[in-house]
């Protein structure tokens, strides 16, 4: 239960400039929750608060696109901007700050979930003295301790994309850490404070454990390395290249934004964003164009990360391609930009090796490599899952069970083009069609109506 006490806290650290409270109290009020309902109140004090705080931005653009939706905590998409500003001001002591993106990351209904991260932050912020942390992890362990759950909250109401496989309840995360960051050291000796978002992500994805284990390895590798140039001992040589190697919608593109992430955690790249390429964005038609193409590219992921989805295309057009001319500019960027470019090759395993084999400059610059599995059924129908939580549709126990077997079947007769979590996509599209279709033809829908995926969304699509 919300104490009064907790709304104290919070109104009187609003009363005395803190940003954060003041936007907690802006969505409660709009929302009504725990407190009186007061549109008007809430409307100013969030408009007013988005000039600075980017949280309350996101909730004003909500607010003015779709006025008549007061559920904010459900339905406002939260940006990653917002997240990164409220986790530096998590990193400077605002408890505020660090409970709304604990309790954000817990529930997932308008961010990435990831409940191990939130439980962290939230006994960060309730041991430091925050009321309203204790309340919302009192009211979490009410929740994962209830004894039993029915098929309508676990399937219609489905909170979390994660559930116990011979059970059906949500898992229980893994205790969590103390604080929801970690130290890192600079060259120069000095701390600095490392956010733990990026391997928290990397943690929270569906399946890939060989992916986790080598991406964790490597993320231990370089962090050892730069501890012995700190204490004046010789580092190994260390290449920050990679190479992915998997079927199509395995998470390489997602593994390597996460990549390029912890790099900028630990101090290699400047600012970690990802520039995703295919042939088209390197090779041009005409003599002469190829280079200067590669160049624009490469220099916009300078301080970041080149990820090169197929590579292995960039070969593929004969002796007199201009793709070899994209090869050597790449080649040579690498080298002249080696402090500030880290290269990502992606495609299909035997494609992307022989690619790698057949040039002796990218065999001597690439000597990692991470192959991603393909998914099994039990981890697309965690997918899918995730799929309705983030979409905001809830579906029946009986359609669910006919969603399983459709994947099981797909994944027992899959060829080596088969899509894996773009398939999932894709069949989550289609029954939201069907829905769709039969939602037309009814005189009078609810608001039930438009969320509950049904037997008869699903039944024409089975194998």
């Amino acid at each position: 239960m919300f104490r009064q006490e907790s709304l104290n806290q919070i109104w009187q650290a609003g009363k005395q400039g803190d940003p954060f409270a003041l936007t907690v109290m802006a969505q409660w009020c709009y929302e009504g929750k725990h407190i009186k309902r007061n549109v008007t109140m809430g409307m100013e004090l969030m408009q007013q608060l988005a000039q600075n705080i980017i949280w309350a931005a996101d909730m004003w653009q909500f607010i003015c696109r779709t006025p008549d939706d007061p559920l904010l905590s459900e339905h406002a998409p939260i940006s990653g901007q917002a997240t990164q500003q409220m986790g530096q001001a998590l990193q400077n002591g605002n408890v505020f700050a660090m409970t709304a993106l604990g309790e954000l990351y817990y529930w997932g209904y308008t961010v990435p979930q990831n409940r191990q991260v939130a439980l962290g932050y939230l006994q960060a912020a309730s041991d430091i003295g925050c009321l309203w942390a204790q309340d919302l992890l009192n009211e979490i362990r009410q929740y994962e301790q209830s004894p039993t759950e029915s098929f309508d909250r676990i399937f219609r109401n489905d909170t979390d994309s994660r559930h116990d496989a011979k059970t059906g309840h949500p898992e229980k995360p893994a205790s969590p850490p103390p604080t929801g960051h970690s130290e890192q050291t600079n060259t120069d000796g000095t701390v600095r404070q490392t956010s733990s978002d990026t391997i928290a992500e990397l943690s929270g994805l569906i399946g890939l454990k060989r992916v986790k284990e080598e991406i964790t390895s490597l993320r231990n590798f370089v962090t050892i390395q730069q501890q012995r140039m700190q204490q004046g001992l010789r580092p190994m040589s260390v290449s920050y290249h990679c190479v992915f190697s998997g079927s199509p919608g395995t998470g390489k593109t997602t593994v390597a934004r996460i990549v390029a992430g912890i790099y900028r955690d630990l101090g290699i790249l400047k600012k970690g964003h990802l520039v995703e390429v295919q042939r088209s964005d390197l090779v041009a038609e005409y003599v002469g164009q190829t280079a200067p193409k590669t160049n624009a590219k490469i220099d916009e992921a300078l301080d970041g990360v080149l990820f090169i989805d197929e590579a292995y295309t960039l070969s593929s057009g004969g002796e007199y391609d201009f793709g070899f001319e994209a090869i050597n500019t790449l080649l040579k960027r690498m080298e002249d930009d080696r402090d500030r470019l880290v290269v990502i090759l992606a495609g299909y395993s035997d494609e992307i090796s022989q690619f790698i084999n057949s040039n002796p400059g990218l065999e001597s610059r690439f000597n990692r490599y991470i192959h991603f599995d393909d998914y099994t059924a039990d981890e697309l129908l965690d997918i899918f899952k995730f799929n309705l939580r983030k979409a905001q549709y809830k579906i029946t126990k009986e359609a669910f069970d006919m969603v399983g077997v459709i994947i099981a079947d797909k994944v027992a007769h899959k060829d080596s083009r088969f899509g894996n979590a773009r398939y999932v996509r894709n069949l989550f599209e289609r029954i939201i069609q069907k829905q769709s279709d039969r939602l037309a033809a009814m005189p009078n829908v609810s608001r039930d109506d438009l969320l509950i995926i049904t037997t008869d969304d699903i039944s024409q699509l089975q194998p």
